[in-house]
């Protein structure tokens, strides 16, 4: 079960970094939400990005949260970059943080407009990972977004 995990991170963490990276338009939208059990796969038509989330438990977890169109684009787009930042800062001291959990960067850039599905779907994802695995990610003074 933990190889699963790692596998699932890893294509979670390539997908996004892939997909981010070649980003070009800044006004994409989504266009395909597909899922399949416990796999969400989010991609425009031109698929200039897309965003893969292989996690057991997320779909159903997700259900139970606030819905779509709760938070604003500009909050989760602000939450994101917190999100990643920190993460990233986690990847790269793996003698603080489990390096099974941080695998890989993630490359979310601030100048790019993803559109909301990618934004609402990142975001909670970091809530569910930070509630699965007993994480805990604080930004600024001590508080927690």
């Amino acid at each position: 079960m933990e190889t699963i995990k790692k596998v699932g991170y890893v294509l979670l963490i390539a997908v996004f970094i892939y997909s981010c990276a070649t980003t070009k338009d800044k006004n994409t939208s989504v266009v395909s939400n597909d899922k399949i059990s416990d796999t969400l796969r989010i991609a425009n038509d031109s698929l200039e990005y897309e965003i893969l989330i292989i996690e057991p438990g997320f779909n159903s977890w997700l259900a139970t949260q606030q819905p779509r169109g709760y938070y604003g684009v500009q909050f989760l787009e602000s939450r994101n970059r917190q999100y990643v930042f920190e993460y990233n800062q986690r990847v790269i001291q793996p003698q603080r943080f489990n390096p099974n959990l941080y695998i890989q960067q993630i490359n979310y850039e601030q100048n790019v407009h993803y559109g909301y599905e990618v934004n609402y779907l990142l975001y909670n994802y970091f809530l569910f990972f930070e509630q699965r695995y007993n994480q805990r990610f604080v930004f600024g003074r001590g508080r927690r977004f």
